[in-house]
């Protein structure tokens, strides 16, 4: 006999990220919604559901599970599934024919028409006595209501028979047992990576470690370190990120200013990893101790900081794996090792490794070694250094490999390159992404970027973690424009996106360039640093209350539900955003102008609201503690470079049988 097939077809499936190759992101506690165009030729009522599972960490693994999907019209169905724990899930879809319903459909078609439905009714019993065989293993009693009424339609077709043939209650019964055999199921099988939730939301403090002393001579500790902890603590940052904590090489130690020549007591970069004392594995020992480290990592936990440590694959020249592996480096004609180079920038006390010779085996394997080291030490989160000068597919083998045995692990991806090598490292697997935030400044192009990187397919797998500044990048407008360009760049960054960071010293304004250059002169790269956390102009106040709008507002800790909204200035910037299910709703009102106040109309979008157009609703602006009460969708506003930044918590009222009451 010949084999059934099934003829239904399963397009457009999103999310889908290159053809299943890659998995999607999400955060645990999330819902995956999926949707695909599901058809047939003819007239069938087709059943579609979505299969998943979850897959790793595989102490959580789950059996295949299915969810119905909803029709929404022009063939288009939908369905969401829970995300409940940090890991990889599996999912895909499947659809058939539902033969009784499809039956059941043309019948009333024909006897509303008038005619005669005999044959049509020893159709319908057939199907039911197929249900009631596929029921019998299941449930007796569906077995016996499905045969029951296969039994009387093979009656005369009187209108009672009708009326048993058309009941929704047999229809319901007789639809949960299908005929499977004719089945589509979606030809691949698709992936979400569910995060955990610092993944998504979180504010970044960059901090050397060894300036921890602040008198610019004295090389700190990592228990030094510690004392900084109530200080970020109450700034609002939850990761400290750590550059290198290695030891560093001494082979062409770079001096302060990036000098060729380093003096005797110069500390160097600490991204030339490796000495005598060690390598990647090992503390800097005028940092202190693996113990000093665990230790640090604890006192953070403590103040509901988390540490991040730099993931630098390189090496100085004096890196014991130059030794020990050099069948790891590549070598120039005359047996010397290749120092790194950017032209025109040459790193000579930097050596890279070669990542596709000889000997990429062991060192892939001993690089993932380095990544698990730290996480036994208790670190979760990885800045990853460059990621764009290294291939592609060993970060593909890497964070799969890691996060298949540590799924909370978090990597931060420093690409600051092409926008389609971006958009791939995060494809294969990283966190988060810096991004082109830094260098974007007006209205047009900040709206542009933001509507790309926040919205699908884009935000499927790209999460941008916005910094106004870094060790490397000290942007023209931060030179420039005072006290308020810091203000402003903080504001933008931290509502904008809802993970941000900054280096230290962003607080206190700190903008002296090298000249010519968007570098900082007497960089903390090169030697230690006298930080006065008191320093006159600084705007730790404004810093703490936008980190803590963040914390108190849901709305903010949301990356992808940012919508712009209309302005009649062109330096004022109006967006908002809103938890899904609503019960947040923040708007941001932004002068982009660090130099002189601006005002504008703001058209308040009432419909994205929930609201009537002459609906009144309260306002609480978070940064100045202000609230009001707005009617309507017309708003003005005055912003200055001392309070660039108006951000706003909406409350509708509601009507209550004692009184009126408000609610988000």
């Amino acid at each position: 006999m010949t084999e059934r097939i099934g003829s239904v077809f399963i397009e457009g499936v999103r999310p889908e990220l290159d053809a299943g190759r890659h998995a999607v992101k999400r955060v645990a506690g999330d819902r995956l919604t999926v949707r695909a165009d599901v058809f047939k030729e003819g007239h069938d009522v087709l059943v579609a559901v979505v299969r998943w599972r979850q897959v790793i960490p595989r102490e959580q693994q789950t059996d295949w599970q299915e969810v119905p999907m909803r029709f929404l019209g022009n063939d288009l169905w939908e369905a969401d599934f829970p995300l409940a724990h940090n890991g990889r899930y599996e999912y895909t879809i499947e659809a058939w024919p539902d033969l009784f319903r499809t039956w059941a459909s043309e019948l009333k078609r024909k006897v509303d028409v008038g005619r005669d439905v005999t044959s049509e009714l020893l159709e319908g019993a057939a199907l039911l006595e197929a249900a009631a065989a596929r029921a019998r293993p299941k449930s007796e009693d569906d077995a016996r209501v499905l045969a029951e009424a296969a039994v009387r339609l093979r009656g005369p077709a009187e209108p009672e028979l009708i009326a048993v043939a058309l009941a929704p209650e047999l229809a319901i019964i007789a639809s949960t047992y299908p005929d499977r055999t004719l089945a589509k199921r979606y030809d691949k099988v698709l992936q979400v990576f569910a995060d955990r939730e610092k993944a998504r939301f979180g504010a970044w403090y960059e901090f050397f470690p060894r300036s921890a002393k602040r008198d610019g001579r004295t090389h700190a500790t990592l228990r030094d370190a510690e004392e900084w902890l109530p200080y970020v603590q109450k700034l609002g940052f939850d990761v400290i990120y750590l550059p290198p904590i290695h030891p560093i090489g001494r082979t062409a130690r770079k001096g302060r200013n990036n000098s060729l020549k380093a003096g005797p007591d110069d500390v160097g970069s600490p991204w030339a990893i490796g000495a005598a004392e060690g390598g990647h594995k090992a503390v800097h020992p005028r940092l202190g101790t693996l113990e000093d480290l665990r230790h640090f990592v604890d006192a953070a936990q403590s103040h509901g900081i988390e540490v991040a440590l730099d993931l630098a694959f390189q090496c100085s020249p004096d890196h014991p794996y130059v030794k020990e592996h050099p069948e790891w480096f590549q070598h120039r004609p005359d047996g010397t090792i290749k120092t790194a180079e950017n032209p025109p920038k040459r790193y000579e006390d930097i050596v890279n490794f070669d990542w596709m010779g000889p000997g990429r085996e062991t060192l892939w394997a001993e690089l993932e070694s380095v990544v698990v080291h730290w996480v036994k030490q208790g670190v979760r989160t990885f800045r990853v250094d460059n990621p764009h000068t290294k291939p592609i597919q060993f970060w593909e083998w890497l964070i799969r490999r890691v996060q298949d045995v540590y799924p909370d692990v978090i990597f931060l991806s420093e690409a600051f390159t092409r926008p389609k090598v971006m958009k791939a490292l995060a494809k294969v697997g990283f966190s988060q992404s810096y991004t082109y935030f830094t260098w974007r400044n007006f209205k047009g192009e900040l709206q542009e970027y933001l509507e790309e990187i926040t919205k699908p397919p884009v935000s499927d797998y790209f999460r941008g973690n916005f910094w106004p500044n870094t060790p490397d990048i000290l942007p023209e407008m931060l030179q420039n424009a005072g006290p308020g360009a810091f203000r402003l760049r903080a504001a933008l960054a931290s509502t904008l996106s809802s993970v941000w960071g900054m280096y230290c010293g962003f607080e206190l304004c700190e903008g002296r360039p090298l000249p010519g250059k968007e570098e900082y002169i007497d960089s903390e790269k090169y030697q230690l640093v006298a930080w006065d956390l008191d320093r006159p102009g600084n705007i730790k106040d404004w810093i703490a209350r936008l980190n803590n709008a963040r914390h108190t507002q849901p709305a903010l800790r949301q990356y992808d539900t940012l919508e712009f909204f209309d302005s009649n200035n062109e330096r004022v910037l109006f967006y908002g955003k809103r938890t899904p299910d609503g019960t947040s709703t923040v708007l941001v009102a932004l002068s982009l102008d660090p130099y002189a106040p601006q005002e504008a109309l703001l058209h308040v979008p009432m419909e994205w609201l929930g609201a009537k157009p002459d609906e009144t609703y309260q306002v609480h602006e978070l940064m100045s503690d202000q609230r009001s009460l707005w009617q309507g969708p017309d708003v003005r506003v005055r912003l200055t470079p001392e309070q660039p930044a108006a951000i706003w918590a909406v409350y509708r009222f509601r009507r209550t049988e004692q009184a009126f009451d408000y609610y988000e």
